[in-house]
């Protein structure tokens, strides 16, 4: 998730915690917990420039279920030892502190781009996907409680509202995973009548909200993507075809940073060959024909693929940003969630 839901994730879940005295304390050290595992990234570019390994081994390290716990205890220890206000109330702050940082990658395990919660496990990524990375209708509720706790002080208004906030922003996650299983329900009866029943597929929300959403599922020689709104849509769900080139993937597939992003992607990414490179794209951020990541990854020389050092291709999101046209693209998102296009 985004920054911003971050820090008022922490800040509220520290101060309904913490002593009522030490709630404008905790507030602060919440919201600063809850944001530490996204700090890796500062650290990743220290060590390579690859940017498909940047990719990758963001939200692995640092939001391990096996490593946030300890560092946790270790914070915990080391305020105990130096901060009054830890030692005044130490069990209660040891589930403020761990549970403002455990929080982080749990939340962040909601969204498509995938969060390595057993790492050092060489599993893929946990991408629960019900969660565009930035709903402001998650946030909200969170960023009320602490605004509200902050003035209150230790007043019981404030835990209240920290507690209501709590709950309205665990309310809504709840709300988008059954938005997200009646999305697959219609998506699985589509896909089975197109023969497609079993083909690897995933759902996502579309920005900003969870009331339409997108569906791509994997063809031998390509991908299908369909969207459905909550709203509007009636009917089976439609699709489109799209290709890839299944046959330069294949050949390329011994290529460590082929492999690399099968892996983190679930083998959910666009194929495509410009001039003589290969180009893989994560068909699980962006909108089709413009993705958010994109790597070239190989170059062929003499009929085959060899490794090249993988390069990252402009972000598509960058293009309506600059050329002003993200207003547009914001209404006609607006209007699909309310009218179902004709068939």
């Amino acid at each position: 998730m985004d920054s911003i839901t971050h820090l008022f994730l922490g800040g509220a879940i520290a101060a309904a915690i913490a002593p009522a005295q030490h709630r404008r304390a905790a507030l602060l050290a919440g919201a600063a917990l809850n944001t530490l595992p996204d700090l890796d990234s500062l650290f990743i570019v220290l060590f390579t420039d690859d940017p498909v390994s940047l990719m990758t081994v963001h939200r692995s390290f640092s939001h391990s279920l096996f490593v946030l716990p300890v560092l946790g205890w270790l914070i915990w220890w080391l305020c105990g030892k130096r901060g009054k206000r830890v030692a005044e109330s130490p069990s209660r702050w040891f589930w403020a502190i761990q549970l403002a940082l455990v929080t982080h990658p749990l939340l962040d395990a909601f969204t498509v781009y995938g969060t390595q919660l057993l790492w050092p496990l060489h599993t893929p990524p946990v991408m629960g996907s019900s969660l565009f990375i930035i709903d402001p209708l998650y946030t909200v509720w969170l960023f009320g409680g602490c605004v509200v706790a902050w003035f209150a002080r230790e007043k019981a208004q404030a835990q209240r509202a920290l507690l209501a906030g709590l709950a309205l922003s665990t309310a809504y996650l709840g709300w988008s995973l059954l938005a997200k299983a009646r999305i697959d329900d219609e998506a699985d009866r589509a896909l089975a009548a197109m023969g497609l029943q079993g083909a690897p597929r995933f759902s996502v929300p579309m920005p900003f909200n969870t009331l339409l959403w997108r569906v791509v599922a994997m063809t031998p020689d390509g991908y299908v993507i369909g969207d459905r709104s909550l709203v509007a849509d009636r009917g089976a769900m439609r699709f489109k075809g799209y290709k890839s080139n299944a046959q330069a993937l294949a050949e390329a597939k011994d290529i460590q940073a082929v492999q690399e992003l099968a892996w983190f992607n679930h083998g959910f990414m666009r194929a495509q060959v410009r001039g003589d490179e290969l180009v893989l794209s994560d068909l699980r951020m962006g909108l089709e024909p413009d993705y958010n990541f994109n790597f070239a990854v190989a170059v062929r020389e003499g009929g085959q693929w060899r490794a090249m050092p993988p390069r990252q291709l402009q972000a598509a999101y960058r293009a309506p940003v600059a050329s002003g046209k993200l207003k547009d693209a914001l209404a006609q998102l607006w209007r699909r969630i309310w009218h179902q296009p004709e068939a």
